[in-house]
């Protein structure tokens, strides 16, 4: 998207009350060709300039960005610390699956470094498994393991995102089955078990019905938009508020920021952000409600 497709989006975003702009995109983008002459047609040499420009407009709109950007190096991860509430990443694995295939960047080790990277630069950091792309449960516990460990020593994972796969058109794995409901029901214990009971358990509301998952841990619903669709998984419509609240009946959803309360309470963000994060929050380190 160029700057004046999204320019729009975070306008209308504000006055939508949404106070989460998502900069996300695909895997080693500047390893094509024709992306790059596309990004030095617009006037940046690289994708961090780009994502460091986009934040910075963000901000000034009124939003707070939250990039997941893939795996990034200690650089990338200081120059966007500033401008971000919070920044994310999947680990999905740490099994070597025939799913991850011919992408570099879905090397376990180097998606941990990156996490491990936010962590020494207090970045609240969100992460989380994609269940049923060829794991087995094992590979599950040593995954939620791994992303313990980092949360005991640095502090900073604010969610973990249980997600389930979703096979799509087109690709080598459109003929995969996704996970049954009891393998993301154990999943979700076994994370609830596994995890420091501060960081949050999350599933996203539409890939998978939420109500009876709370009961197993399920402490948070992640983002969902008014406005633009889940590029990730652009065949399932996000709910809104108020169907989700009917659904879930008597559970009341309460809304937070891209920075879980905890980290606004801490002061985990930059000057930069300051003023936003004072306006949007409550004394909670919730959303301010209007």
């Amino acid at each position: 998207m160029k700057p004046g497709e999204i320019l729009p989006v975070l306008e209308n975003g504000v006055r939508a009350g949404c106070t989460e702009a998502l900069l996300t995109f695909g895997e080693s983008a500047e390893e094509v060709p024709e992306y790059m002459k596309w990004l030095k047609e617009l006037g940046y040499s690289s994708t961090l300039e780009y994502l460091l420009f986009l934040c910075e407009t963000a901000i000034g709109i009124g939003i707070l960005p939250h990039t997941n950007a893939g795996i990034m190096t200690r650089s990338e991860l200081k120059a966007l610390k500033p401008l971000n509430a919070s920044m994310g990443l999947m680990l999905e694995s740490m099994a070597t699956l025939d799913a991850h295939k011919d992408c570099p960047g879905k090397i376990p080790e180097l998606r941990l470094d990156t996490i491990q990277e936010a962590g020494k630069l207090q970045i609240p950091f969100t992460t989380g498994l994609l269940v049923g792309i060829g794991e087995i449960r094992e590979d599950r516990i040593k995954s939620l393991e791994a992303i313990a460990d980092l949360h005991k020593k640095y502090g900073h994972i604010q969610e973990v995102i249980i997600q389930n796969f979703a096979p799509k058109l087109g690709t080598p794995m459109e003929n995969s089955p996704g996970p049954s409901v009891e393998e993301i029901i154990d999943t979700l214990c076994l994370a609830r078990q596994i995890l420091p009971p501060d960081v949050a358990v999350q599933v996203p509301p539409n890939l998978i019905d939420p109500k009876a998952l709370i009961a197993k841990g399920v402490s948070d619903l992640g983002g969902i938009s008014p406005l633009t669709i889940d590029w990730i998984n652009p065949e399932a419509e996000w709910p809104n508020v108020k169907d989700l609240q009917e659904k879930l009946g008597s559970i009341l959803l309460k809304e937070r920021l891209p920075i879980h309360p905890q980290y606004v309470k801490k002061g985990w963000y930059s000057d930069r952000l300051g003023e936003l994060i004072a306006k949007l929050s409550d004394a909670e380190g919730y959303r301010k409600q209007p």
